[in-house]
């Protein structure tokens, strides 16, 4: 029997139907497959990484880069590492042509799995250097102790997916230091001169003053006009104009202003550009270790090749003094690292360190019982050793018994105050007896303690904020010639820092010499990590 055109319509209407929903149910499966081998592929690529896998499994593995919704954050990401040598960065590190390439090739699902794994993998390591470093400062140099606040990179990857802007985003975590855009601004600005031959033919002389006239005054000049120091209008003798300029060279690379080109500072002139990037590209790196560091309101911050100790309150310096740091020797260079002052003792004791004891005073006291008189030996029980009893040649200095102590006096040591911020490298700032040595122009001569050279006014500076007379009332304990301690209300930051490049008030960088060879050796660290520097043009 045949069926009726109605009912031939409807069967065919019902075979449509179930053709085309056997069809979406096919797609849908193998849309599904995809899926799970997206996924699969993901899981596996990131099980290695605790950060990652924490962060995808919470999406239950959904792409943060490879889908077509991500085409803004990709893009943010690679213009973030096509810049990174912008911030003296190893850009190789993070490898983004092979991820291009990646993206161009990729073929399948379990392919993009595997993507999304780099390219989140590389994210975090970029974010990671521009936050806090390219390399582990103690690594480079074991003089730098500073504690890195380590960025908490499931933070920053959740950040960024929640984002509107993700560029910004990623440019937000640079450190926000001012110094900070002022050396990258340095940094382009040199690579620019690098690029155009550096500052010129050596400076073949001992010395020019004002006066002199001749071809050397000439190399003199133009390295003074290509340095910036000069307008290019400048004569050819060495007149007042060229005086100036070199005391301004003078005092911004810590060379004594008398405006004479002296041998020392004709080398300094000599130094490349290329020079001074590695000390601006250490320099930034130096930054990002101390990003996230609070400085305080109110701090005190040591630069130690800089031989200065400045009070800064609210980002200006409220009081400077020049300081005497550690010695070029491996065990008394002071460290780099940040504390809290909490008190200053005033007519201090000089407990004489284990080191320099047994080092320097055992041998002295092997040789002449009666040697250094002005300290006091002090046994284990707190008994004072008398010297024409003692035997001290059966002593090593492993089994040396006694400590050594200075009481408190003119000549002590630590002269008549120390400001003290506890630490187990026993590293504080202090008075001195011996001036002289604050006349000179490189100031690496202590054990390794900070020696000031205004420590009195130093003193005033700390208590003015608590006290109505702090004049006095320091005074006042001094005059009692006893050991005693003054506390600060407010404890107080203190920074022990190493820059040789850094950035002035008056928009130029301060230059110095780097004493302990420290910026030399994390220059090296950087490199190895794959920061270049431009070629220079011949």
């Amino acid at each position: 029997m045949m069926m009726s055109r109605p009912r031939r319509l409807a069967a065919a209407s019902r075979t449509c139907a179930a053709l085309a929903l056997a069809f979406f149910a096919s797609v849908q499966a193998a849309v599904a497959v995809e899926t799970l081998a997206f996924r699969q592929a993901l899981a596996e690529a990131v099980a290695g990484d605790p950060v990652l896998a924490a962060f995808y499994g919470a999406r239950d593995y959904a792409p943060l880069w490879t889908s077509a919704e991500d085409a803004g954050r990709r893009a943010a990401l690679f213009a973030a590492l096509d810049h990174a040598a912008d911030h003296g960065l190893p850009a190789a590190r993070y490898d983004s042509g092979a991820l291009r390439d990646q993206f161009a090739s990729v073929a399948t699902e379990r392919q993009r799995g595997r993507l999304e794994a780099a390219v989140a993998a590389a994210f975090l390591t970029y974010t990671h250097d521009l936050q806090v470093g390219a390399i582990v400062p103690s690594q480079a140099d074991s003089g730098i102790v500073r504690e890195v606040i380590q960025p908490d990179g499931a933070a920053v990857l959740a950040g960024f997916a929640a984002s509107a802007q993700p560029g910004r985003y990623i440019a937000g975590l640079a450190p926000k230091a001012p110094e900070y855009a002022q050396l990258m601004k340095a940094k382009r600005d040199l690579e620019i001169a690098v690029a155009q031959g550096g500052w010129g033919a050596p400076i073949n002389a001992e010395k020019l003053q004002p006066g002199d006239s001749g071809p050397r005054v000439v190399a003199l000049r133009d390295h003074l006009i290509r340095m910036g120091y000069l307008p290019r209008t400048a004569t050819q003798a060495y007149d007042g104009a060229i005086q100036k300029a070199v005391q301004q060279f003078q005092i911004d690379n810590g060379v004594t202003p008398d405006g004479v080109a002296g041998k020392g500072t004709i080398a300094l002139m000599n130094l490349g550009p290329e020079e001074r990037l590695k000390s601006v590209l250490v320099a930034l790196e130096r930054l990002r270790w101390m990003n996230g560091l609070d400085l305080g309101a109110r701090h005190i911050w040591v630069n130690l090749p800089d031989f200065t100790a400045k009070i800064v309150d609210h980002g200006k310096v409220s009081f400077e003094t020049v300081t005497v740091v550690g010695m070029d020797n491996p065990d008394r260079r002071s460290p780099e690292f940040s504390d809290q002052m909490e008190f200053m003792v005033i007519n201090p004791t000089w407990n004489v360190p284990r080191s320099i004891t047994v080092k320097e005073y055992l041998p002295m006291l092997q040789r002449n019982p009666n040697a250094a008189g002005h300290l006091k030996i002090v046994d284990r029980r707190g008994r004072v050793v008398d010297r024409s009893t003692a035997d001290f040649s059966q002593y090593t200095a492993r089994n040396f018994p006694f400590s050594m102590s200075q009481p408190p006096s003119n000549s002590n040591a630590l002269g008549l105050v120390k400001f003290m911020f506890p630490n187990k490298w026993n590293i504080y700032l202090h008075d001195t007896p011996s001036k002289s040595l604050f006349s000179k122009e490189v100031r690496a001569y202590s054990h390794g303690c900070i020696r000031l050279g205004d420590p009195f006014d130093f003193a005033y500076a700390l208590l003015a904020p608590q006290s109505n007379d702090p004049v006095g009332e320091f005074k006042a304990h001094l005059r009692t010639g006893a050991e005693n301690t003054l506390m600060l209300k407010t404890p107080v930051p203190v920074h022990l820092v190493y820059f040789t490049a850094w950035p002035t008030a008056r928009g130029r960088i301060d230059y110095r010499r780097d004493v302990y060879g420290r910026d030399g050796r994390i220059f090296n660290a950087l490199q190895a990590a794959g920061v270049e520097l431009p070629e220079v043009r011949g």
